[in-house]
């Protein structure tokens, strides 16, 4: 019988997780649960452990781990997970990914794959450093990669106001790259460890690296 795939995806900011989760859901119908969505979700929904993690959450203080693992395990049983999902930003630690392997023991469930999106640092920078978008819709642009035909001009709205996120510059975006590689180094050791690890590299086209998660998800569900 196949297996519903349980997938990881770890990559820095800028590696296109959001962009690649989106396409193996319509690809392969499985559900991207995002621990920010579904704690925003949790809360608003006034469920037990939605309701622990408002209280953290308005006393100013991290949300444990323990309430993340109980809302993705109420999630985990909606029926619409049914043909596999995509976890983005759980596990970070270690410990979280110990957790996971428990939370998904008990449901007679594995992780099937822990993809690793590899990346280039310098190009990266690059990548995300050059960013920015119309003010007015949102449409993406990029210094090097995407500019407006017009210039000073969006392509799609015609607006002339464009914006640049604060936190996309060269320094900050190289710091976030060693925060990311330190914090996931121990998670690439414990998936290489259970032989679920898949390393892709995510500098080539987005059509490239779909193509090379869909073979992934089509090994991991066989």
């Amino acid at each position: 019988m196949p297996v519903a795939p349980v997938l990881i995806l770890l990559g820095p900011p800028g590696a296109g997780k959001g962009t690649q989760a989106r396409m193996l859901e319509e690809d392969f119908g499985l559900v991207q649960l995002s621990t920010g969505d579904l704690l925003r979700a949790a809360v608003a929904a006034g469920t037990e452990a939605g309701r622990k993690a408002k209280a953290v959450m308005e006393a100013g203080q991290l949300v444990s781990d323990d309430i993340v693992l109980a809302i993705l395990k109420d999630r985990m049983a909606a029926p619409d997970v049914a043909s596999g999902i995509i976890l983005d930003g759980f596990p970070r630690t270690a410990g979280q990914a110990a957790a996971l392997d428990t939370l998904l023991a008990d449901a007679g469930q594995r992780v099937t794959a822990a993809v690793s999106l590899e990346v280039d640092d310098e190009a990266m920078i690059a990548r995300v450093s050059g960013r920015y978008t119309c003010g007015t819709c949102g449409e993406g642009y990029h210094d090097q990669f995407k500019q407006p035909a017009k210039a000073g001009a969006c392509d799609k709205c015609g607006g002339t106001a464009f914006k640049r996120r604060a936190d996309d510059t060269a320094e900050t975006v190289r710091e976030r790259l060693n925060a990311y590689h330190a914090q996931t180094a121990p998670l690439i050791a414990h998936y290489d460890g259970q032989s679920v690890l898949e390393r892709v590299p995510a500098m080539g086209s987005i059509a490239s690296v779909r193509a090379m998660l869909a073979d992934i998800v089509g090994r991991v569900s066989a």
